[in-house]
């Protein structure tokens, strides 16, 4: 073997494999960090590019139509500002529900409390251990909630002017950039690209598709039922929707609970097995047929990364997790040819191609 070929050895000008990987992980531990640290600036931004993201496709045909450059940037931003202002009315809509219905089914909540803790403590628990388990639906307990949720709500307003003034410059930057033959300076930096921005827009698409047939499903049969506010558990099942694999069953919860209070365990049961019947059917065996070519990302990472985004960004992190977690494939690992293993680990299907 010559020296040209023979690898590279520990102590003649290179690390070691493993010091590589740990000065790696070091590395990314200070970087997320950072990131958490400045959560409150980089969320809106990432919100932001996510939705000029979707939003960008538009200036094409605009532009082949004879349309100047800075009108159809205006259209892209109305764009953008015409979807976040559709998501706001949702969550303000559903946030002033939920706090108005509250204290008109408060003595029915005290009521399911005290049911429970019966039933818990004539199964052997103690009593303080009774009421610590059904605490969570005590009357004080979902005011606090509620109170936390205004709270919630007023500062997304706060940083929703940074996500307007961010569309702002984005969509000009996207302009921009969109005159270069080159947009990131290479062919295969553009191929990437464009892989990762029609992935976003696809997963988002098909997402907010399936998850309006799931809000519909879900609402109208709350409303069939009579469970209380159906209007806002089918906001919040659009929602969660965004959420891979928990985002079912942060939607059930709540309206499987107030079935419980106003129906007892017959109308409980019944809204989870139906709840769980749309929601598999749809979630489950048919969206992911949609956009397992455009995610390409691996069950675990995908559940992984929930959680992850979610410590690193807050709430938010929890809804752009997947085009976040393509964001550090895309940067990191698909422009190197050496990344091939942790690609096809991932489970992105151009490594598995290759």
């Amino acid at each position: 073997m010559t020296d040209a070929a023979r690898p590279a050895e520990p102590g003649r000008g290179t690390l070691a494999y493993g010091s590589r990987v740990l000065i790696t992980l070091a590395a990314a531990v200070v970087v997320f960090a950072g990131v958490w640290f400045a959560r409150d600036i980089l969320a809106p931004a990432a919100v932001a590019a996510v939705v000029v993201i979707i939003a960008h496709p538009l200036r094409r045909p605009l532009e082949r139509r004879g349309w100047p450059g800075w009108l159809a940037t205006t259209a892209v931003i109305v764009l953008a500002y015409a979807i976040l202002a559709i998501l706001g009315t949702l969550l303000v809509v559903a946030s002033a529900q939920f706090i108005g219905m509250l204290p008109d089914y408060a003595d029915e909540l005290a009521a399911t409390v005290q049911s429970i803790i019966d039933w818990l403590t004539s199964l052997g628990m103690t009593s303080e251990s009774a009421a610590g388990a059904a605490a969570s639906i005590d009357p004080q307990t979902l005011l606090d909630v509620a109170a936390g949720i205004a709270d919630a709500v007023f500062g997304a307003a706060t940083a929703f002017f940074f996500v307007l003034a961010y569309v702002i410059f984005m969509a000009a930057d996207a302009s921009r950039l969109g005159r270069d033959d080159r947009v990131f300076g290479t062919a295969a930096a553009d191929v990437i690209g464009a892989r990762y921005f029609s992935g976003v827009r696809r997963y988002y698409v098909v997402n907010a598709s399936f998850g309006l047939v799931v809000a519909v499903l879900d609402g109208l049969f709350l409303w069939w039922v009579g469970v209380p506010i159906p209007l806002v558990w089918a906001i919040l099942a659009f929602v969660t929707n965004f959420i891979p694999n928990i985002g079912f069953v942060i939607g059930v919860i709540p309206p499987a609970v107030l079935a419980l209070v106003v129906g007892g365990w017959p109308l409980f049961v019944v809204v989870v097995l139906v709840y769980s019947v749309i929601n598999v059917v749809l979630q489950v065996l048919v969206q992911p047929k949609f956009v397992s070519d455009a995610v390409g990302l691996s069950l675990t990472l995908t559940f992984f990364s929930v959680v992850f985004w979610a410590l690193v960004i807050g709430p938010i992190g929890a809804i752009l997790c997947i085009p976040l977690t393509l964001l550090v494939r895309a940067l990191l690992l698909e422009p190197d040819q050496r990344s091939g293993p942790l690609r096809r680990l991932s489970g992105d299907p151009q490594a598995r191609a290759t």
